[in-house]
């Protein structure tokens, strides 16, 4: 029990209740529990006080508009909707940009993490943010927070991945990962079974189908990245499981914990590169 005249707090692992002046969670081993930045904003973010689909929708945003103001006189207005204010490609290869010439030519490996953070045109950005407020919150409702967060990095790493190992030369979008969260949807309708169960399969199943005709139809779309992140996302429900088999673990929290924080570090150093370069040239 943790004795009067303390603050106490859940520990941000285990998420047993201790002291908050621990030097470690005498239940999990977990250092310094009662860190300002550990136990606050990612404690925050497990506990629900922040929304986290909200939170990526504005990052999204903040780097589509980043991406227009490094290079306003290369922002392409055209009759095209489909292309319509889309950033410069220099823009979005200095903010991360993933492909086969970035990753496979220049190194830049960091970017099969920040390139789902980037979009190519205002109508890129409003569908693909329209669809994650759709399925982002099933998603974090049936698997939880860190598991979700899990099947989003990871599914928009694979997604990237395969496509640039295939040879294509330029990609952004968060579609990977959002291909990811209708993967691990059809795996939990599939697993769930029953009449609810199998309504949510018949409508992901509807989703890919959708997802298929679209991108053979539209010019540009980078199949190879939605199919590498439905495929990992089905795989990541599998493996990791939703609330009604088990509830998340410690090392779930710890992955999760170590996506945001590599995503947040990825992020912070592209915008941080690119204001630099732009800046001095």
């Amino acid at each position: 029990m943790v004795s009067s005249g303390k603050t106490s707090l859940l520990c941000p692992r285990c998420r047993k209740l201790i002291s908050a002046d621990e030097p470690q969670c005498p239940h999990c081993g977990l250092r310094s529990p009662g860190s300002r930045w550990l136990s606050g904003f990612v404690w925050r973010l497990n506990s629900g006080s922040l929304d986290p689909i909200r939170i990526l929708i504005y990052l999204n945003a903040a780097f589509y508009l980043l991406s227009l103001l490094l290079n306003l006189s290369g922002t392409r207005i055209s009759s095209n909707p489909l292309a319509l204010l889309s950033p410069s490609n220099s823009s979005l290869f200095s903010l991360g940009a993933a492909g086969a010439i970035p990753i496979a030519q220049y190194g830049r490996w960091w970017t099969l993490i920040s390139a789902s953070f980037l979009h190519g045109g205002i109508l890129h950005i409003f569908f693909n943010m329209a669809a994650l407020s759709q399925l982002g919150y099933f998603v974090l409702r049936e698997y939880g927070f860190n598991r979700f967060i899990l099947i989003y990095v990871a599914s928009g790493i694979a997604g990237f991945l395969i496509s640039s190992l295939v040879g294509v030369i330029f990609t952004i979008g968060a579609s990977a990962s959002l291909c990811g969260l209708i993967g691990a949807i059809l795996f939990y309708g599939k697993s769930r079974g029953g009449f609810y169960g199998e309504a949510i399969y018949r409508q992901s199943l509807g989703w890919i189908v959708g997802l298929v005709i679209f991108g053979l139809l539209v010019p540009g779309i980078n199949n190879w990245a939605h199919g590498g992140g439905l495929v990992a996302g089905i795989l990541l429900g599998f493996f990791l499981g939703y609330e009604d088999q088990s509830e998340e673990k410690p090392l779930h929290q710890i992955l999760g914990a170590g996506c945001i924080f590599l995503t947040a570090l990825i992020l912070f150093w592209a915008a941080l590169h690119s204001l630099f370069a732009f800046f001095v040239s």
